[in-house]
């Protein structure tokens, strides 16, 4: 069967990958020069099942507004009048409630577990590096009243076998040693041993190399102008170089993935949440991060990528807008330096912006369309990375005819 798969970001190369594994003749269209330029560019670096949980949740309207009051604040907001997006966020208010939170949850939880396992055995089948570890994630409370709202999650994690630690003030020391020196600022942390950590890019680019072995081809710095349909099903795809044809096409373009659906009738309730990070090389192992720590008061990772030190936060509200902003940046730097202040090198940081795509419920959209010959694989939100692995295989089962390995329940575009 010819594939065309439009995204060469993480989700669409594991895609590509999995697909050319079951013989599939595949090609790969980007309007970048080459692959995980976008969002799988610069992110946070975690791979990390045991913290797939949908942002819709009990309370967030209250968090939110305390958050945007907050001077290094997690959430920043620019005033829009896009229908699309109060659309979603009322899609995304009518998800936060216990019933919904614990359904979502467990639908990202399915997908991400999946996705770190077969991750495991893409390592241990092609060798692939990409700065990789596997020493867990803390969830870093600096507050008790967080420990104490952890309780509610680790219920859900119980229910899927998911193993945790809840760890005291030294419990956070003894797994990070570099935070000796801040200990008073350490309330407790939440420990997920099965999380791991990596870099996104190395990953993607080295998959690309081996998905092009296996026949796969890659066309990038082609843009993609839009879908054409005849009758109910796709006859084309085109782009600056032609249209281009196949007998599945699978949209992977993250946030811009609504864009290209909208005009054929389908509304995918993705939208973009701007994201940043700095990456910082190691000045002092002592002092630097062994694995993940999330800082939970301000939504913050700080991630240890080999040599370097990958931070990563902040949800804004922006729309399309990739402009780097001074504000976003002081924020991770200041939880880098409060947390491991003398573990890197200040002054040589690369600040990067991406959009991450997301859906008001937080489960990705994976699965085919109502429209014959059209798959979607997008909306990851800000754990694109953590189910990469895992959608691209869930994704070429579906195109091959194939029985996924996962319950793909509410995982389709068919709940909306």
């Amino acid at each position: 069967m010819r594939v065309i798969i439009l995204g060469s970001g993480v989700i669409g190369v594991s895609t590509a990958y999995h697909l050319a594994q079951l013989g599939h003749e595949v090609t790969v269209v980007d309007r970048q020069s080459s692959p995980a330029l976008e969002t799988s560019y610069g992110n946070a670096g975690e791979i990390s099942p045991g913290c797939s949980a949908p942002w819709a949740a009990p309370g967030i309207a209250l968090k939110a507004i305390k958050w945007l009051c907050m001077k290094h604040r997690p959430l920043v907001v620019r005033p829009t009048l896009n229908p699309d997006l109060w659309r979603w966020t009322a899609q995304f208010l009518a998800n936060a409630n216990s019933h919904r939170y614990n359904l979502n949850k467990s639908r990202m939880l399915r997908l991400a577990e999946y996705s770190r396992d077969v991750l495991k055995q893409l390592r241990v089948e092609t060798g692939v590096r990409y700065d990789e570890r596997s020493r867990g994630t803390i969830q870093l409370f600096r507050k008790q009243q967080q420990v104490d709202a952890a309780l509610a999650d680790t219920r859900i994690l119980e229910s899927f076998g998911v193993p945790y630690e809840l760890l005291d003030r030294d419990g956070c020391i003894k797994y990070e040693p570099g935070l000796a020196t801040v200990r008073d600022k350490i309330s407790g942390g939440l420990r997920l041993p099965g999380d791991e950590t990596g870099d996104c890019f190395k990953f993607t680019q080295a998959l690309a190399a081996l998905a092009e072995e296996k026949g796969v081809v890659f066309k990038q710095g082609v843009t993609i102008h839009g879908l054409e349909k005849s009758g109910d099903a796709i006859l084309s795809v085109q782009t600056g170089q032609g249209a281009l044809q196949a007998d599945a096409y699978i949209v992977a373009l993250g946030s811009y993935t609504p864009l290209l659906l909208k005009p054929l009738g389908l509304r995918a309730p993705i939208i973009p949440v701007k994201g940043y990070s700095i990456t910082l090389p190691v000045k002092n192992p002592n002092r630097a991060p062994e694995s993940t720590l999330l800082d939970e008061t301000y939504k913050v990772a700080v991630t240890r990528l080999g040599d370097r030190i990958r931070v990563g936060g902040t949800a804004e509200l922006a729309g399309y807008d990739l402009r780097l902003h001074q504000a976003r940046k002081s924020t991770l730097e200041f939880v880098a330096d409060d947390l491991f202040g003398t573990g890197y090198a200040n002054g040589e940081a690369e600040f990067w912006t991406g959009l991450r795509p997301m859906t008001p419920d937080g489960t990705p959209i994976v699965g085919a369309t109502p429209i014959n010959k059209l798959y979607v694989a997008s909306g990851h939100g800000t754990l694109g990375w953590t189910m990469a692995a895992g959608t691209g295989r869930v994704m070429a089962d579906i195109v091959s005819g194939r029985q996924p390995e996962i319950d793909t329940e509410g995982l389709g575009i068919d709940r909306y």
